[in-house]
């Protein structure tokens, strides 16, 4: 199943527009950070070469972003990161028996088709009654980025000289709808380099530009 990354640009073109489509969520963010102490989701009145167009940032398989997430826990957790086919037990076992460690990851505690990124930097996920009955927990672009370096020797990649990043979909892709071919990968973690790859091209643009991720 595919999994879409769309950035969202927070400038005012958009996000004041009176038919913006994102004017619920963005309410219930700011809502969100308010409650926490945080500064509202920050929107620009001008941003050289941005319009109001929301683009696709990256596409992976469904499966693969939970690949990484297991990787993340097994690295977090001080475990061997091991290569898999596909998700058996061990990962449900790991999100059980580590749910406090796992609810602190941007990368790991996020739905995986719905909620977002914001370049708002928190330590942890915000959630409350109304995030997890919509989007799910808020996560913050600056807090994906440090998950992100902290995974990537575990899957042989250098953080500060990542390989190119794979092309981003076209148009939107559907959720039955198989995810595009990842590049040619010999790795064994092929298939969570993929991932990694995707996720940190959206969260780079999302804090160079001043982007929301969104999943879809």
């Amino acid at each position: 199943m595919a999994c879409d990354l769309w950035l969202v640009p927070l400038v005012d073109v958009l996000c004041h527009a009176p038919d913006n489509p994102f004017a619920e969520e963005l309410a219930l963010y700011d809502s969100a950070l308010g409650a926490a102490g945080l500064p509202a989701v920050p929107v620009h009145s001008y941003m050289p070469g941005l319009s109001g167009d929301v683009a696709p940032a990256a596409g992976f398989d469904y499966e693969a972003l939970h690949f990484l997430r297991r990787a993340y826990l097994l690295q977090v957790c001080g475990l061997e990161v091991t290569p898999v086919d596909e998700l058996g037990g061990d990962y449900e076992q790991l999100l059980e028996m580590f749910e406090a460690t796992a609810q602190r990851s941007h990368l790991v505690w996020h739905y995986d088709h719905a909620g977002a990124y914001v370049p708002v930097d928190f330590p942890e996920p915000l959630a409350n009654d109304e995030l997890l009955a919509g989007g799910g927990p808020l996560g913050s672009s600056h807090g994906l980025l440090r998950d992100l370096e902290y995974v990537a020797p575990s899957i042989g990649i250098d953080p500060a000289n990542p390989p190119a990043a794979p092309a981003p979909p076209h148009g939107p892709t559907e959720l039955e709808e198989p995810a595009a071919p990842a590049p040619l990968d010999d790795s064994p973690f092929a298939r969570e380099r993929h991932v990694w790859l995707g996720l940190h091209t959206a969260v780079t643009k999302s804090l160079g530009q001043g982007s929301m991720i969104v999943f879809s």
